[in-house]
């Protein structure tokens, strides 16, 4: 699955959804031998970013979600969740990064 863009386009157009965040457009590129892949989904609430080594047997995954209106913490640790299982990694490190207020100002 590592090296097949298509497949990784579905799995993650479907986590987006499960975990209910609104995919407003994507792109996969799978590059040549040994065929990694770099994938992006753009969301209402920002953005989901894979890039595979299939020679490594590895996955980063870059969930970035904001909104001015709602806290879409959930969403993400939901979203990461569903990839994380669908991979089913041996080894997983998680680094959670809290961005500044974009909060509307007067």
């Amino acid at each position: 699955m590592l090296s097949d863009a298509e497949r990784l386009r579905a799995l993650a157009l479907r986590a987006v959804g499960a975990a209910g965040l609104a995919p407003v457009g994507e792109l996969f590129h799978r590059f040549g031998a040994p065929g990694g892949v770099t994938g992006m989904v753009l969301l209402a609430e920002s953005h989901l970013a894979l890039h595979t080594w299939p020679e490594l047997a590895a996955v980063t995954l870059d969930v970035y979600v904001c909104n001015r209106d709602a806290d879409n913490s959930a969403a993400a640790e939901a979203l990461l969740a569903a990839l994380e299982a669908a991979f089913a990694p041996a080894h997983s490190e998680r680094r959670r990064l809290v961005r500044g207020d974009v909060a509307a100002r007067d």
